[in-house]
């Protein structure tokens, strides 16, 4: 935020070598985050995977060779929960053991014959009960990890795995050698007929495509992952910058600026209410005193500060040293802004004198704040090439300055123009009247043609 004056902006690649850089960790905070609860949906959908599985296998194999898949399977279970132990965002070799070792235990599975089994069928026949497909089923838990690298890996670990176990199950020695003959003889000489029907056939046409479906799925789902890394991004990007409203303007500000497409580059003219609020003395406070002291005590005053300006629906325009500045009517103008800024002031008074009733108990000096508001017109807008930032400029905020200065010479802590009383009273707010102001005689401030009639708040 800024008012009259506006510093210049840094270096063009410093800046957005910053900007990047802000970007980027709020990004990788939204990664790590959509990454944990990613990875927790892939392991719950992985158990409940397994669990109806587990359920499904012993009515598909009523046999007692099943159990040896029901350990498997729950070797699948363990490995889901070590993952979530090593899973992180950005690249883990631990989580990608863990997964290469999923499908290689997959691939054993398919490919090596159940020790459990009497049956004596030959290898090539457990591929005509399609369990490749469970490689799906990794596949699609794997999406739920963000991560598009990861699901090409998998494309491509599960292919070449799958490609292993058929060869290893070619190289198998050739069981039931006379039921294969027998059906060359009965399908003669329809070669596709017995491809189909030999139970020593691995069918590699059907394996190869088995292999080439896989990786059209996984590169489809790596293409929507990394879509949906990208809305993640922009999504944090917004976030980010919803972040940087909140640290001017109030929640409910916040809120409505969220609503509108870019309501702060409408350049504008609008009637606010101005705040300025500064330490007095504050140099020859600070003078001998440890740095840290006087960052502490600057920070615990503007956290105050700041507190009460959102409390009051007020805009924290900018910090200036050892004071700050506050709009009321930025950037949306309400029935209430001169009162706001008046009942603001006040609250302020009231916590300065809190701060110090602390400072007194912990031997501390106590500090002194003073008050300058004004109403009036100013310009709204961003400013700026590079660097655009919302601007609140005109004599307005000058005289708001000048008004905060004019409290050592009145001997007072807050001083408001006529024209912000005026304002606050048309307003009719309740409490208005209980505002203990004191009219003074006009004064004159630097940059005016004219004096300008001004109220100080009474002493309690």
């Amino acid at each position: 935020m800024t008012s009259v004056a506006v510093d210049a902006p840094p270096p063009r690649k410093t800046k957005t070598k910053a900007r990047i850089r802000e970007t980027e960790t709020f990004a990788e905070a939204a990664i790590e985050n959509a990454k944990r609860e990613g990875l927790w949906l892939a392991v719950r959908a992985r158990w409940v995977a397994l669990a109806v599985i587990a359920i499904m296998l012993p009515f598909l194999n009523p046999t007692w060779e099943v159990i040896y898949y029901l350990v498997l399977t729950s070797l699948f279970a363990l490995i889901g929960w070590a993952q979530l132990k090593v899973g992180r965002a950005g690249v883990s070799r631990p989580e990608l053991v863990l997964m290469f070792c999923d499908l290689l235990l997959m691939t054993i599975i398919v490919a090596v014959q159940n020790p459990w089994s009497t049956s004596g069928w030959p290898a090539a026949t457990q591929y005509r009960f399609d369990t490749f497909i469970y490689f799906f089923v990794f596949l699609s838990g794997a999406t739920l990890a963000y991560s598009w690298r990861t699901l090409i890996a998998m494309g491509v670990w599960a292919s070449g795995l799958w490609a292993l176990g058929a060869l290893y199950v070619y190289l198998q020695p050739i069981k039931m050698v006379n039921i294969t003959e027998a059906i060359r003889a009965t399908t003669a000489p329809d070669v596709r007929l017995f491809a189909l029907l030999d139970p020593n056939n691995i069918n590699i046409p059907n394996r190869v495509q088995e292999i080439v479906v896989f990786l059209i799925a996984a590169c489809t789902l790596a293409i929507s992952v990394r879509r949906s890394n990208n809305l993640l991004l922009k999504h944090a990007s917004l976030e980010r910058e919803r972040t940087n409203l909140a640290r001017y303007f109030s929640p409910t500000v916040v809120e409505e600026l969220s609503k509108n497409d870019e309501p702060l580059k409408q350049v504008r003219t609008q009637d606010i209410a101005v705040l300025f609020v500064d330490i007095v003395g504050f140099t020859s406070f600070a003078d001998g005193k440890p740095p840290e002291d006087v960052i502490g005590t600057l920070r615990e005053f503007h956290g105050r500060m700041e507190h009460e300006v959102f409390l009051h629906g007020g805009t924290l325009d900018k910090y200036l040293g050892d004071g700050l500045m506050a709009t009321f009517g930025t950037p949306f103008a309400g029935p209430t802004d001169a009162i706001n800024a008046l009942t603001c002031a006040r609250a302020m008074i009231a916590a300065v004198d809190a701060f110090n009733r602390e400072r007194e108990a912990d031997g501390e000096v106590p500090i002194r704040a003073s008050f300058g508001l004004h109403y009036g017109p100013v310009v709204l807008g961003d400013i700026g090439r590079n660097r655009l930032e919302f601007a609140v400029i005109g004599s307005t905020v000058n005289a708001a300055a000048r008004l905060e200065a004019l409290t050592r010479h009145l001997n007072c802590v807050l001083v408001a123009s006529d024209a912000l009383v005026q304002r606050a009273k048309s307003e009719k707010a309740t409490g208005v009247d209980q505002i203990p102001l004191v009219q003074q005689p006009a004064q004159s401030l630097r940059g005016l043609e004219q004096p300008m009639a001004v109220w100080t708040l009474a002493k309690a």
